[in-house]
């Protein structure tokens, strides 16, 4: 008997869930200075520059979750499983956070820190391995497979150098941690086209040979890029034609 499709929605519905109780135990660790005065308020910095820094990586790290999971057609068990290290990576955050503020950015704290984006992004690029390069052509091009490839393993190497540097250097490390979320605002590849996966063939023809490129016109998928397996369920997938 066949199985059933395991919608992705309730997948994306769950990791909602989770990043939305991250941001809100983030929240709950903010305490009001002991003194009623400005001064006391901005003696806190490192608890304020912690906090506003973790709450932007979740933001960031839930925009690109988001954006990763438009390709996904099935909730299949080993995506399932990424995804759940992904969230485990994540929800590390309030603790190094916390910790972080605490010390007042010392070196081991802000270590950890790094350590935690480093998890994060390595997760995101086994997301990445399971739903972009598995995907047929035709909804994520060649150029934009690098690029995202490219931009996450580099990204993984300047998280793991500014957990060392922190060790020594802590803002510095930090500041390192900063630079690398700022690749990360805009989720799409640098040059790819807005817009939902698939719905555009006009650039299909870029990076592939003439004959590839009549096939993916004519099919939507291109065998030479695909397994045998990966190639029917790009068939398969396809709108009929009329």
């Amino acid at each position: 008997m066949a199985h059933a499709r395991r919608s992705p929605e309730r997948l994306s519905a769950f990791s909602d869930g989770v990043f939305a109780v991250l941001i809100t135990v983030l929240v709950l660790e903010l305490r009001p200075p002991e003194t009623p005065t400005f001064a006391g308020l901005l003696a806190l910095w490192p608890t304020w520059l912690s906090y506003a820094v973790s709450y932007v990586f979740i933001a960031i790290v839930w925009a690109n979750h988001h954006h990763l999971l438009r390709y996904a057609a099935e909730a299949t068990p080993r995506l399932m499983w990424f995804n759940f290290a992904h969230l485990f990576s994540v929800s590390l955050l309030p603790l190094s956070t916390a910790w972080m503020a605490v010390s007042e950015l010392a070196p081991q704290p802000v270590a950890f820190y790094a350590a935690v984006f480093f998890l994060v992004n390595a997760t995101y690029v086994a997301l990445i391995w399971e739903l972009i390069e598995r995907a047929p052509h035709q909804d994520v091009s060649l150029r934009e497979r690098r690029i995202m490839r490219v931009r996450s393993i580099v990204t993984l190497c300047i998280f793991a150098a500014a957990a060392a540097v922190a060790l020594k250097f802590p803002l510095i490390g930090l500041g390192l941690c900063c630079c690398c979320l700022l690749v990360y605002l805009k989720p799409e590849a640098p040059g790819a086209k807005d817009g939902s996966p698939g719905d555009d063939r006009a650039q299909l023809c870029d990076d592939l040979s003439a004959a590839d490129c009549e096939e993916a016109r004519a099919t939507g998928c291109v065998r030479s890029l695909l397994t045998p397996a990966q190639y029917k369920s790009c068939l398969d997938a396809q709108p009929v034609r009329r």
